[in-house]
């Protein structure tokens, strides 16, 4: 099998994850990290960040480690996420976001990632979540 640098892999500048400026900074099969330096278009009306953020956030990190992980064991990283439960513990409006994926479970078609997302500035958690993420075949995506 060939090694994959998940973080490098695509430029995220052509894909969503580009356009919210979301860097994957570590990709493990036993642990995932990013950033976002958050900026007022990641805000909703109140001036805080958008709970989709948060969630794409979890949904990302949780993809990369579960895609490193089925690439490691059978050479597929085809993966997609079936289930996304996020918190949003407290409000965020300017700084960074840290945030670390971590497995609670990474079987043979199935993965559970935990993520949780800190501010850089105090270490305080501003949301959390789970992704429940299945192994797929390539020509099942999208059908």
């Amino acid at each position: 099998m060939t090694d994959v640098n998940w973080a490098e892999a695509a430029d995220p500048g052509d894909y969503f994850v580009g356009h919210i400026g979301l860097v994957i900074d570590e990709a493990t099969s036993g642990r995932v990290t990013g950033h976002l330096d958050v900026a007022p278009h990641h805000h909703q009306p109140y001036g805080i960040v958008h709970g989709g953020v948060y969630c794409s956030i979890i949904e990302t990190l949780a993809s990369y480690g579960a895609a490193v992980t089925a690439h490691e064991r059978t050479g597929n990283a085809n993966v997609v996420g079936v289930s996304n439960a996020t918190d949003f513990i407290r409000a965020h409006r300017e700084g960074r976001l840290n945030a670390v994926a971590e497995p609670v479970h990474a079987g043979r078609t199935q993965h559970i990632w935990q993520v949780v997302i800190t501010r850089d500035s105090d270490g305080k958690v501003v949301a959390r979540g789970q992704v429940r993420l299945v192994g797929v075949q390539p020509e099942s995506i999208g059908g």
